[in-house]
């Protein structure tokens, strides 16, 4: 029976164990018992050292405590100034002995003779014990063998009102009871330590049990024999070999996977995803876990075969094996594979990012940008001045030195920002022996494959090239851009992170130039015709604004970034102080529309010298216009002319607008409060179609309105509707009656204009002026002749108040003449008006629609040579007809008072 229970206590250990002691798993398990053992014992000792360290710290501190507190008790310093203390002072330290918990109080003299003990016999004894400290006026505390045994005391000083030592206070316990607080605790220390050792010793038991499965019990010396044999074969054969997880985390790596992958050392442990510069394919492979057979990747600048086949199979754990086969003899031929695909790829991407509009800047900014960082680590773009402005570069005299002058560097890429590099923008000059001067003279690409060798490269600015080269930039190729054998300007490809350009790459740079260079040339024509047409668009519209008094006017006109249009508007100054306000719109676009624009804008100038009114003044534009559609027809001619129009006329006097428009929107009115309408205007067909009449609208105006013109491309575009525009137009509007025009025109501009706008816009912006009453005399004249001369006096009368009266006797004349007139061959009724403006105006009008007519009086003639002499007098005169009849005015020249105070 006891041999039975020993075969079964040793069969358990060597469960617990393993197969042998032999194993790694049984002497992991003896070596972690042992140090479980030892760490629990030195977890106790030090506990019970700290519980003893605490528990006479703890008795230090109560006793020091207890005996301030009685040191500086009340009524102690009086009780010491008895002549019997102890008949005092015995009772209480008693009673505060047992109350404080502490074994004894003692109270005694200077000399250390006790006034109270818990043993009486002991008072008027010597004190056991230092007292020098305390006299010194410190507390000292110590481990004295007193009249209790072993104590543990504070001894503290009592001082009176002057600081000066009187007594001594000493308090304390007894080692012993000190001791078995200790002993109260170490029965818990003992036990947890005692749990702790039994976990532990199960947790390593349970540890050393999965370590036997994972080692299968074989002994060290086994392990090492297994090991050796699989690091000799795993690392001397000449294939990659990689164990990855299910995870995803690479578990073993060899010699040659890491050699081909060039893996760092910490590799193992890191998921596929972290290692760094796997292509993604490879990466996309070891992630999967998919069979794969002699895949070929390309990897670290190698093609390599891989073959991947899961590990669970046979029942063994998850995840792949992979290896990898360098294949060498595939190697050059993929390199230069390679190459030729990414440089098929960077012109490919090339002829679809270059050339994306008709803008010069911008197609070389493409140019620069496509190159980086694939072929070059920055690119700079210089190119001749005058193809900014769309003109050819000047040609160089062949007898002179190649040079590139007057290059502006328009495009600058890098893969950094603060490279040396001469910054965009600026006018360069270079000299003969530099490259780019060499290339833009012979017109072929110039190679630098070592700048600190170049020594004419250098030349052209000595501290410019020493931060360049001091940056790391070391090689060049400086390609010119030539399109129908002229040279516009230089390509240059600049290299620092990698190794320099090579003959090979000279090609490729030329090619990548070729193509930005026919749409730079396309750009630069473009931008030729496009000047031109804005130039002769220009100058059909109006140079400055014509001096006038009825109106604060300003204006913008924007053409569009596409091409010209038609787009125009006029000031036209009227007779008697009123001005005329016009804004139009030619269907189309280019040289056709800008020509037919300045057509249309000239018929309205001289039909408003008539004086018609704006529906009269349409009707015979309209009429135009149809002609015009004649011609176009007649001549076998696609154009169609279309136009709109909008027409209106001031007066300061009444501060009355009348305007008609023809298929043209509606301007805004911005009343004096600030507030914005958009006044009910017929609308009327646009010019050319016939047959429709126009109508008219008239307002009225307060001093201080703002009359807004503009045309469709200021409020309507491709991603705005109309309505949308004209609310903005209101909002950019409202709200700023103080505002004056020019800041009103910036405003709206602001607001509504795109950033490139596909319309031209034409903007005007007017304020209303009302002359002064105190400028205007009227009267109504009775059809007699003898009123002429009432009128002469009273109109000298008028003048000599406006200090005019130097213009009297012309005007006396002009007035009879006019008024005799009006009185001979006109009818009721006869007004006369005179008007102090910029010039004297008179106008008198009558009921009738009879116009006299300047004619040339014979010597035998009686009459005929009033209306002469009011040619002769006046500096214009004229007649307008109004719906009641007709108004004849004369304008006479007003002094220079300058002039006249000079004299």
């Amino acid at each position: 029976m006891p041999d039975t229970s020993a075969r079964f206590r040793r069969l358990a250990w060597r469960t617990v164990i393993g197969k042998s002691p032999r194993s790694v798993a049984g002497q992991v398990f003896l070596l972690q018992v042992a140090l479980v053992v030892l760490l629990v014992l030195c977890a106790v000792l030090a506990l019970v050292l700290q519980s003893r360290r605490d528990t006479t710290t703890e008795a230090r501190r109560r006793s020091v405590a207890v005996a301030e507190t009685f040191a500086h008790a009340p009524g102690l310093q009086q009780a010491l100034e008895r002549p019997h203390p102890s008949v005092v002072l015995q009772p209480l330290t008693e009673a505060a002995r047992k109350t404080a918990g502490v074994d004894f109080i003692v109270v005694m003299d200077t000399h250390g003779i006790r006034y109270t003990h818990p043993i009486p016999s002991r008072i008027g004894k010597r004190f056991v014990g230092t007292i020098g400290p305390s006299l010194a006026g410190k507390v000292y505390t110590e481990s004295v063998h007193g009249p209790l045994g072993h104590e543990v005391q504070a001894t503290v000083p009592v001082d009176d009102d002057r600081g000066k030592v009187i007594a001594l206070v000493s308090a304390g316990l007894k080692v012993r009871h000190v001791t078995s607080e200790l002993d109260r605790q170490l029965p818990i220390i003992l036990g947890a330590g005692a749990g702790a050792l039994l976990v532990s010793t199960g947790g390593t038991a349970l540890v050393g049990r999965r370590l036997r499965r994972q080692t299968h019990s074989l002994a060290p010396d086994e392990m090492t024999r297994m090991y050796e044999h699989h690091d000799t074969v795993l690392h001397s054969v000449r294939e990659g070999v990689l164990i990855v997880g299910p995870d995803g985390r690479l578990l073993l790596v060899n010699d040659e996977a890491r050699r081909l992958l060039e893996l760092p050392a910490n590799s193992e442990g890191r998921t596929v995803h972290e290692l760094p510069d796997l292509e993604p394919a490879t990466v996309e492979l070891l992630a999967s876990g998919r069979e794969a057979t002699d895949e070929v990747h390309f990897a670290k600048g190698r093609l390599l075969a891989v073959n991947q086949r899961p590990t669970d199979r046979a029942g063994g754990p998850g995840g792949t094996v992979v290896t990898l086969r360098d294949s060498t003899e595939l190697q050059a031929v993929s390199g230069r594979a390679e190459t030729a695909r990414e440089r098929l790829e960077l012109l490919y991407d090339a002829g679809l990012c270059i050339g994306s509009s008709l803008d010069v800047v911008r197609t070389a900014d493409e140019l620069a940008r496509v190159a980086v960082p694939r072929f070059a680590d920055f690119v700079t773009v210089d190119l001749a001045d005058a193809v900014l402005h769309g003109e050819e570069p000047a040609p160089a005299a062949r007898d002179t030195m190649p040079a590139a002058t007057d290059m502006r560097r328009v495009a600058v890429s890098g893969i950094r920002d603060d490279h040396p590099l001469y910054e965009e923008g600026r006018l360069i000059d270079f000299l003969p022996s530099t490259p780019q001067a060499r290339g833009y003279g012979a017109g072929r690409s110039e190679l630098v494959t070592d700048l600190s060798a170049a020594d004419g490269w250098r030349v052209q600015d000595p501290e410019r090239t020493r931060q360049i080269l001091d940056y790391g930039i070391h090689s060049l190729i400086a390609a010119p851009i030539q399109a129908r054998g002229v040279v516009l300007g230089m390509a240059n490809f600049w290299r620092a992170k990698r190794e320099a350009f090579d003959a090979e790459e000279l090609s490729l740079a030329d090619e990548l130039v070729a193509r930005a260079a026919v749409s730079i040339d396309n750009a630069r024509r473009y931008t030729r015709e496009h000047a031109l047409a804005v130039t002769l668009q220009r100058s059909l519209l109006p140079r400055a604004l014509p001096e006038q008094s009825a109106l604060d006017v300003a204006y913008r006109y924007l053409p569009a970034q596409s091409g010209v249009s038609g787009d125009w508007f006029d000031v036209i100054p009227l007779p008697g102080g009123r001005v005329a306000l016009a804004v139009g719109d030619v269907v189309g676009h280019g040289l056709h529309a800008a020509a037919t624009m300045g057509r249309l804008r000239t018929a309205v100038h001289n039909f408003s010298t008539l004086d018609l009114p704006p529906d009269e003044l349409l009707h015979h534009v309209d009429d135009l216009v149809g002609r015009i559609d004649q011609d176009e027809a007649d001549a076998d001619t696609t154009e169609i002319v279309g136009a709109t129009c909008l027409y209106a006329i001031y007066d300061p006097v009444t501060r009355r607008c009348v305007m008609a428009r023809a298929g043209h929107l509606a301007p805004a009115l911005v009343h004096p409060d600030g507030s914005v309408v958009f006044p009910d205007l017929p609308a009327g067909p646009p010019l050319g179609l016939g047959g429709m009449p126009f109508q008219t609208a008239e307002l009225e105006l307060a001093e201080g309105s703002q009359l807004v013109l503009y045309t469709d491309g200021l409020v309507e575009d491709r991603a705005r509707d109309l309505d949308v525009g004209l609310e903005l137009l209101r909002r950019s509007l409202a709200g700023h009656p103080d505002r004056s025009p020019e800041e009103s025109c910036r405003a709206v501009l602001r607001e509504l204009l795109p950033e490139r706008p596909k319309d031209d816009v034409a903007l005007l912006v007017a304020r209303t002026r009302a002359l002064p009453p105190e400028q205007v005399a009227d009267w109504d004249v009775p059809r007699d002749p003898a009123a002429v001369s009432r009128m002469r006096g009273a109109v000298s009368d008028r003048l000599e108040e406006w200090g005019l009266s130097e213009l009297g006797f012309g005007m006396e004349l002009v007035l009879s003449e006019l008024i005799t007139n009006a009185i001979r061959y006109g009818s009721d009724p006869v007004h006369v008006r005179l008007i102090r403006d910029r010039t004297l105006i008179c106008e008198v009008a009558d009921g009738s629609s009879t116009s006299p007519h300047l004619r040339y009086a014979a010597t035998t003639d009686e009459g005929g040579r009033g209306l002469f002499l009011v040619s002769q007098l006046a500096e214009r005169w004229g007649t307008r007809y109004t719906p009641h009849g007709k108004v004849i005015w004369a304008e006479l020249a007003l002094p220079d008072l300058s002039a006249l105070l000079a004299e």
